[in-house]
Formats: C-alpha cells, structure tokens, sequence
C-alpha cells in the first residue's frame, strides 16, 4: 500500500470514527456538540475576517505584493506579510499532513507560528499549508499555490477538517500537536495523540525534531515513526540534539532548529486557540437558543478555560529547557507590558512554560471577540481564582505572588476587564 492510499485511508477512517462518535456521545459536556454549520455558527458560510484573509484581499488588490523563491516558493514572503518570525521553525517527520507522502526524516514538513497564525512548507510540494485563528470561527485552513504568479491566491481548504474537528480539538475546528507512535510496517495506520501543556514530557513529540538543552528530559522526539525511516536517522542519542544540522540537505530551511521552547509553545497555544473557539460558539447557541442548558455549558467552558489558561495542571519541568534558535529571547520580548516591564509573553522554562502563569493568549482577537455571555463568564471564574475565593487543592500552585502579578499585569495591559477586576 502507498504512503498516498494509507493517508487517504486514514483521513476517511477518521472521518467516520468522528461522525460515529458524534451520534454515541452527543451530550458531552467537554465539547462543542453541534454542527459546524449549525446557523448560529455557519462555518462554511459565513464571512471570516483574520490575519491570513486580510492578507489575500491585499495581494488580490495588489497592496501588497508576495515574492516567489525557487526553493521556497511564496514562504517567506507571507511570514514576512504575516509577522511570524523564523525563529519559531519546528520540523515535523511523520506523515500527518495532506502532502504526507514527500515528508520524511530527510525532508521534514518545517511549521512557523506566531501567537495566531501557522504556516507549514515541505520542500518540493506543490501547495503551502495555512492555518489561522478567526476570530468568530475558529481554525481557518488554507493552501497557497506554489507556483509562480502575479497574484497567489488562498483558497480554503476543508480536507483539513478530516483531522482538525474531533473530539480532540473540542468539537470545533481547531489546531493539534500531534505525537506519533512509530509504525510497525506499512499498511498500519498512524497512531498518535494530541498533546498540550498538561500532557507529561514522556509522551510529547512523536514524529518531530526536539533541538536544545533539556537536562536529558525523556520525550519521544528525533526517533524514526515511519517505516521508510528505519535506519536513515541515526543518532547517538536522541533524546538531546543541539540542531539539525548534518542530519539532512537543509536547503530551504530558515535555520537548523526545531526549537524545544517553540515546540513547548505551541503544545500550549494550540489548545488554547481550541478553548478560545469553543466557549465563543457555546455563547453563539445559547443567545441563539437560550435555556438553562445552554447558559451551563458556557460556564463549563469558561472553567475549562481558565484552568487551562492559568496552567492549573501544567506539568512542571523536571529540568531546565533552552534553545539556541533565539526563539524564547524573540517570544519573551513581546508585549504588552505592565507599568512594572512585565509581560505574560515572558518565558520561565526553569521550572515551567511561562514566567507568569496567565496565557497571552487572552491578547489575541478571538479572545476579543468573544460574545458578551462568553466573556462575562471567562472573567468572572479568573476572578474566582485569582482572588483566592476558588480555593480547591488544585489551584494550590497558583501562589499569591502568581495570583498578584498576574492582576497587577491584567490590569495594566488588558482595557476590558470588569470593574470588580479592578479594585486593589
């Protein structure tokens, strides 16, 4: 059997577990349990507004233009469009993409990101993937056209959907972090898992390139998955690889990094970017069609929210991490900051992800854009915990002096907050 025809295969599988499981479990309350295209959401339909469809109503005008480059095609033209800095590059080896079949150990897929948007290129195909955080409806998928034009175009692209809607990106569609087991042969299909902030070390990274320092922290990165690997990544020991480097052709590649702090970013940020959609849809039903219900399931999602954004079940480090991309020194430098310098963009990677334990993610315009319903709920449950009111044992490691930076942060650099956020 093809890479090609296990990948078809594999999409249909999952597009038939999901469809099986919607109609098993369509009560869960830990997810987003009606269509995409119910009519208070209209995904397919309705119009988007964000980073990547701004960008193609401008080069469809001809405000701004996309360079082509023979190896790279139109990439770094559009993070340059896009801001997403090269830093952030994180090269992926297993075969979980559209164009999985040109992707390998010597050819990984090469992701870039920044706090909304992602980019993915594989050298040699024939589209680039895109993948952007609406701020109404969620994870957008578009592929670009690498072939030489005037004026590339975006096109949607819903095959994504295949695997970015799915119990494990909340029911909505969404963003992942995927680890692979590897493959026993050929015809087995991929097994793997998504991952986030909370998922332990020893199962983050199947099917990825982890370059740094990390104190020999167990994970299961720069290991071969796919069948036509074995024997062609060889390693001394790979759980710990400064960079890249001599490992394949890196013609292309922004740098010879897959960053572990960019790898540890966006485990947390994929999430959350699912979290943000969810509650906003819940809110959309619930005005739509109001009923005690309804209004349940946005606090349940609020709460799950500001769990996760407060990083109440992060797993701490057991060791120090530090790459040498740059990329943690260019995420840490970006704002907004507090009249203090403080910033929640800050990284710690001492002992965990962030230096203040709040996601800077509650800057980003899907969390702007919240329905009023969904909002009001979000910041009264941060209140709960912040104030010390919530006082389960779980949210123990939110240390006073956590809980105090993080509101004195809050109430410098976000304008919306409730006035009760605001009393000393």
């Amino acid at each position: 059997m093809s890479p090609r025809t296990r990948a078809n295969l594999l999409v249909a599988a999952l597009v038939l577990m999901f469809a099986a499981a919607l109609t098993a479990q369509s009560q869960r309350r830990d997810v987003f349990v009606q269509s995409r295209n119910h009519p208070a959401i209209a995904y397919d339909t309705a119009p988007v507004n964000n980073a990547v469809s701004r960008l193609a109503q401008q080069v469809a005008s001809g405000s701004t233009t996309l360079n082509f480059d023979e190896t790279t095609g139109y990439l770094r033209s559009m993070m340059n469009a896009l801001n997403i800095p090269i830093e952030s590059q994180t090269l992926v080896f297993s075969q979980t993409s559209l164009q999985g079949p040109l992707i390998s150990v010597k050819n990984p897929r090469a992701v870039y990101f920044n706090d909304t948007t992602a980019v993915g290129w594989v050298r040699g195909a024939p589209v680039l993937e895109v993948a952007v955080q609406d701020p109404r409806q969620g994870a957008i998928f578009y592929v670009v056209d690498q072939t030489r034009r005037e004026k590339p175009t975006f096109a949607r692209d819903e095959q994504c959907l295949a695997c970015h809607l799915s119990w494990e990106t909340l029911g909505v569609p969404g963003m992942t972090v995927q680890s692979v087991n590897p493959l026993p042969d050929e015809i087995s299909y991929v097994i793997g898992f998504t991952t986030n902030h909370n998922s332990p070390f020893s199962q983050r990274w199947g099917g990825w390139y982890v370059t740094g320092s990390h104190g020999r922290l167990a994970h299961m990165g720069n290991v071969s998955v796919m069948p036509q690997d074995k024997g062609k990544l060889k390693l001394p020991d790979p759980r710990e690889i400064a960079s890249v480097e001599g490992l394949f052709d890196l013609k292309g590649y922004a740098t010879p990094y897959s960053d572990v702090a960019a790898l540890m970013v966006l485990d947390h940020q994929t999430h959350m970017t699912n979290l943000i959609t969810r509650i906003g849809w819940e809110a959309r039903l619930a005005d739509a069609s109001p009923s005690s219900d309804a209004s349940s399931r946005v606090r349940e999602a609020a709460q799950d929210l500001v769990d996760y954004m407060l990083f109440v079940d992060e797993l701490p480090l057991p060791h120090a991490v530090s790459g040498a991309s740059g990329f943690a020194a260019k995420f840490s430098s970006q704002g907004p900051r507090d009249a203090k310098g403080r910033s929640l963009h800050e990284l710690d990677l001492q002992h965990r992800l962030l230096r203040y334990p709040c996601s800077y993610m509650i800057y980003s315009e899907g969390f702007d854009a919240l329905p009023k319903a969904a909002k009001e709920a979000v910041y009264s449950r941060l209140w709960q915990v912040l104030s010390g009111t919530e006082s389960g044992r779980r949210y123990a490691r939110l240390t006073r002096d956590d809980r105090t930076a993080i509101l004195e942060i809050l109430r410098n650099t976000k304008k919306d907050l409730p006035t009760y956020m605001l009393a000393n």
